[in-house]
């Protein structure tokens, strides 16, 4: 069994940090049209708020960026997963669709306003610690150039690092062929409503992605 655990040298500059992980059986099938209605309701409640941009300097994205600044990275430069998404819904790009279980954590991520990680556990190596960059470190992000870790928190296993809150790595990413993933919630301000929403994401890959064999826990 993987163990999540978080560097204590991240955790005195970050003294908040929480994370949320949840393994799980699962099918990452095609969108199914139930999914997409979900994934169409998450952009109209950002849509329809009296001031939708207002969800950008919410307590809980302020607290990621606060995390970025803590280890010296931009968050105007580095953003979190959760704010690049809603960014997308603002700008009328709306929710990429990839397949069940990305849909499903997008969601997730997006209602949460936390980056959330997802990881192939068949490609994840020993345990993962919870980490800032060293010089020279980087990882070939997933549709992306290498990225730069160095003064930046992400997970790395035996083999290096795989994922942050910012984008995860092509080595673990969740495809058609996933049998058992790993999602990490990342939380700058607190454990506080992450079992919440650790039950809303049991519940959405349950009915939409065949979940089983579903753990949750808190770091």
């Amino acid at each position: 069994m993987t163990t999540v655990t978080i560097d204590p040298q991240l955790k005195a500059k970050c003294p908040r940090v929480a994370l949320g992980c949840l393994t799980a059986d699962v099918e990452a099938r095609e969108t199914s049209p139930a999914l997409e209605e979900e994934l169409r309701i998450c952009e109209e409640k950002i849509l329809k708020l009296p001031e939708p941009r207002a969800v950008l300097e919410s307590s809980t994205i302020l607290a990621t960026r606060s995390g970025y600044k803590a280890l010296g990275k931009d968050p105007a430069r580095y953003r979190g997963s959760a704010e690049a998404l809603i960014r997308r819904i603002l700008a009328g790009k709306g929710l990429p669709r990839i397949h069940a279980v990305v849909d499903i954590i997008n969601i997730v991520s997006v209602e949460s306003r936390l980056p959330i990680g997802l990881y192939d556990l068949a490609h994840v190596r020993g345990d993962i610690t919870f980490r800032a960059g060293r010089a020279a470190e980087t990882y070939k992000g997933i549709g992306k150039y290498d990225l730069n870790l160095e003064s930046c928190h992400f997970f790395a296993d035996e083999l290096g690092p795989h994922g942050s809150a910012t984008s995860d790595s092509e080595r673990t990413m969740v495809t058609p062929a996933t049998e058992r993933v790993l999602a990490i919630f990342v939380s700058f301000g607190g454990p506080e409503n992450l079992e919440r929403f650790g039950e809303r994401m049991k519940s959405l890959i349950s009915i939409h992605a065949a979940g089983s064999n579903i753990q949750f826990t808190i770091v």
